[in-house]
């Protein structure tokens, strides 16, 4: 590892793995900092490999660096791309699955291309600004090493970095609760009785045996659990999971959520041969805390679909809140014809300089940020993000300052759709 850098990036997720290659392939010298040994986050290690939403209303709304790695993996694996026909008319659109283990080495050739140096198995201690220049104190498996950057990117997911350099950051009274991705089998799906199962979990639940949320998201017994084969189909409290103590808690009660289960399953007729295929080594966390932005995205402008003066990209999902204690979602799509940006302000700290956040802890309610956090909306943010960033690196200016034209110069250079780019029929 050098010492100095124009850019680095925290975190090698679903926004830091595209603000690394933006930022890279614009020229900056980069570091690329992921707590973990693979790339791609939440599309990995999280298991939720289906990002969402490439497409609104017929039309390609999140394009870039982001689509191109999805492209790529799908054409690895020997799957056709598709457009956006399927998207017409249609105000909850499908998911577009992808192959994770695919989509990591897809991540990885695409970080060291761009010229960007990657280092797992770290994460930040400390951070500080002089006016001019940050420097990083980053903790590696052989001790502390210290960097000097002109911009960073914060993609912890959780604004760890922002927290780390004293700016505020908004914490809900309640959080969405988490999923464990797994895969499960050792049973015929049609064979199963569910009414039986369902009254036989109900017995467990009432012993304590069992959590409702160890098996539903709707307290509606077992049967969405086994016929999806555990795929996202638990609920699991994560409050607190954006510190390393909240988020051990987390994780531990995931896996115990599911040795309950799975204690569960194999006392039952036609589960006596219950397996756990694999779990993924993260649990998903879906909601921790925002930053307090420059601007703030609110659940209104959201669904009425404004376009604000520093609008940076597009997004495109229904708001989609989860509920704990089995008490699902709270889901509203979006209407016919609505098309949300997300502002430049949002990304970046109160008070701050030359600190980017990108991903789903960019300025939002809740409501709006339950819509924004997901896959495809955190790389369209995090491809700004890194244009934005080695555009400050080499002009000196604040990423806020910068002449947005120029942002979209290069973020167009790079195949992203820049808001009121495209028109709806």
């Amino acid at each position: 590892m050098d010492s100095q850098y124009d850019v680095i990036v925290f975190g090698g997720g679903t926004a830091g793995v595209v603000a690394a290659v933006q930022a890279g392939r614009a020229g900056a010298k980069a570091l690329l900092v992921e707590k973990n040994g693979m790339l791609g986050g939440t599309m990995t290690v999280g298991g939720i490999n289906a990002p969402a939403h490439f497409f609104a209303w017929g039309l390609q709304i999140i394009a870039g660096i982001g689509w191109e790695l999805v492209c790529r993996s799908l054409v690895a694996s020997g799957r056709k791309v598709p457009d956006g026909e399927f998207t017409r008319g249609v105000r909850k659109p499908k998911h577009l699955g992808i192959d994770p283990y695919v989509y990591a080495s897809v991540c990885d050739e695409a970080v060291i291309e761009s010229g960007v140096e990657p280092l797992f198995h770290a994460m930040s201690a400390r951070v500080s600004y002089n006016g001019t220049d940050w420097t990083i104190e980053i903790c590696t498996k052989t001790g502390l090493q210290t960097a000097h950057a002109s911009v960073i990117i914060d993609t912890t997911g959780d604004a760890n970095i922002v927290s780390l350099a004293g700016f505020d950051v908004v914490r809900p009274d309640v959080e969405q609760p988490a999923t464990l991705q797994l895969r499960c089998s050792g049973y015929d799906v049609d064979a199963l009785d569910y009414e039986s199962l369902k009254r036989a979990s109900e017995d467990a639940i009432a012993r304590g045996e069992l959590k409702t949320t160890d098996i539903s998201w709707y307290d509606s017994g077992p049967e969405a659990f086994l016929r999806h084969h555990g795929n996202n189909a638990n609920h699991v409290p994560s409050h607190g999971a954006n510190t390393s103590k909240g988020r051990t808690k987390v994780e531990i009660e995931a896996r115990q959520a599911l040795m309950r289960a799975y204690r569960f399953f194999r006392n039952q007729p036609g589960l006596e041969n219950f397996r756990i295929d694999w779990m993924c080594s993260e649990v998903g966390i879906r909601e921790t805390v925002t930053i307090k932005g420059k601007k703030t995205m609110t659940v209104d402008e959201y669904e009425a679909g404004v376009m604000y003066d520093d609008a940076i990209c597009y997004a495109f999902y229904p708001i989609d809140e989860h509920l704990n204690d089995g008490r699902g979602i709270n889901q509203r799509p979006l209407e016919h014809g609505v098309l949300p940006t997300i502002p430049r302000g949002a990304m970046l700290p109160a008070e701050s300089r030359s600190l980017i956040v990108a991903g789903r802890c960019i300025a939002s309610d809740r409501e709006t940020n339950s819509a924004i956090r997901v896959e495809c909306p955190a790389m369209a943010t995090g491809q700004a993000a890194g244009a934005m960033a080695a555009l400050s690196a080499r002009s000196g200016n604040d990423p806020g300052a910068l002449p947005l034209d120029d942002v979209y110069k290069l973020l167009r250079d790079h195949g992203a759709v820049i808001p009121g780019d495209i028109t709806l029929d």
